[in-house]
């Protein structure tokens, strides 16, 4: 069978180039007789892979000096616990930035360890849009404000970070990292699950600025621990090896396409495209504000939800996987990441146009 159009939200497709680099190397990496799978994470050809990868990061972010780049497992999901354990104590509170089905996870999970402010909660408008920074209600003494960059599930996306307190920005960009430029001075702490732009599931990138390495609670375990991953280079336990190596792959490859920035160019083609056969649309709809609409997950809608399966099927059967909307919100989504190719979103266009014509 030949490869489809990978709608998938996660885990997401992976660039062919990658794959088939993956391929080719997989029995005999680097010359050493054997897998990436099956090398010592200590010994000296997968530790200076690791630093390179770290070092081609950093170029493709601007990272600068002042921040360590951590490769962690757990998911981001994880990071909804280490944040707090890493910088705050039980007595301390911290502002929530909910907008979307992450955000509120990530506030839920912080509430076992700290108090919660909600900041914001965009519930009332059923997550479609982001409420004016100007009616955010911030605490004056949080210890950090957290927020959810791209909301995956709905498909709100900030597109400008607002100005907000002194306190430090946390933010889960899992499906934002290398997708476009991003000014990593803005935030304290950055975290990305893999597998949206990065690599598989099972890697979690996280940036975090120095200053905030040695304010983790006493009880933080060791492997979510910002400063014991650190001075460890990540490797206090034995690392996600494989996810690593691919995700140094996708480094590379982002690098070799021309770096965020190109990333950038093309996602933002990607987006419009798909908005527009959707908005000149009278068979389909997407309800939410469009100076927040996202680039990566773009939802819709059919005039009747009993044509959705028929629309998954014969979407399907045209090379078209995995655009089933989620279970919170139904309908379809269309996760255009970094390695869907234009070419994809086109013939996914095709499809919807070809679609109306017949059952519009």
């Amino acid at each position: 069978m030949e490869r489809v159009y990978n709608f998938s939200p996660g885990p997401a497709a992976l660039p062919t180039e990658v794959l088939n680099k993956a391929k080719e190397e997989l029995l005999n990496w680097q010359d050493q007789g054997m897998s990436v799978m099956e090398v010592s994470h200590r010994g000296k050809p997968f530790v200076e892979y690791a630093a390179k990868s770290e070092v081609t990061l950093r170029e493709l972010l601007s990272i600068p000096e002042n921040y360590k780049v951590l490769f962690l497992q757990g998911g981001a999901s994880l990071q909804f616990a280490a944040v707090p354990l890493n910088l705050t104590n039980a007595s301390q509170k911290a502002d929530y930035v909910v907008t979307g089905n992450w955000g509120k996870k990530a506030a839920k999970e912080a509430e076992r360890f700290l108090s919660v402010n909600l900041a914001v909660d965009g519930i009332d408008g059923n997550y479609f849009g982001i409420p004016d920074s100007a009616t955010w209600n911030l605490s004056d003494d949080a210890s950090y404000i957290h927020l959810v960059i791209n909301e995956t599930v709905v498909g709100v996306e900030f597109h400008q970070i607002p100005d907000m307190s002194k306190a430090p920005l946390v933010a889960d960009m899992s499906s934002t990292l290398l997708s476009r430029p991003i000014n990593v001075n803005r935030f304290g702490v950055i975290y990305a699950g893999a597998q949206k732009n990065i690599g598989p599931a099972g890697l979690t990138v996280v940036i975090v600025r120095d200053d905030l390495l040695d304010k983790a609670r006493s009880e933080t375990p060791t492997v979510t621990n910002y400063r014991a991953m650190s001075d460890s280079d990540s490797m206090s336990n034995t690392p996600p090896t494989f996810n690593w190596y691919l995700a140094g792959l996708v480094f590379d490859w982002v690098k070799k396409e021309g770096g965020v920035l190109e990333m950038a160019q093309r996602n933002k083609r990607k987006a419009e495209k798909l908005y527009e056969a959707i908005d000149e649309s009278d068979f389909y709809s997407n309800p939410i504000d469009p100076k927040c609409r996202s680039w990566m997950n773009v939802p819709f809608t059919l005039p009747d939800s009993k044509m959705d399966s028929l629309f998954l099927e014969e979407s399907s059967n045209a090379g078209l996987a995995n655009l089933k909307g989620h279970r919170l919100v139904g309908g379809m989504r269309a996760s255009i990441y970094n390695a869907m190719p234009e070419a994809g979103v086109d013939a996914l266009v095709n499809f919807m146009n070809e679609f109306q014509k017949r059952y519009g």
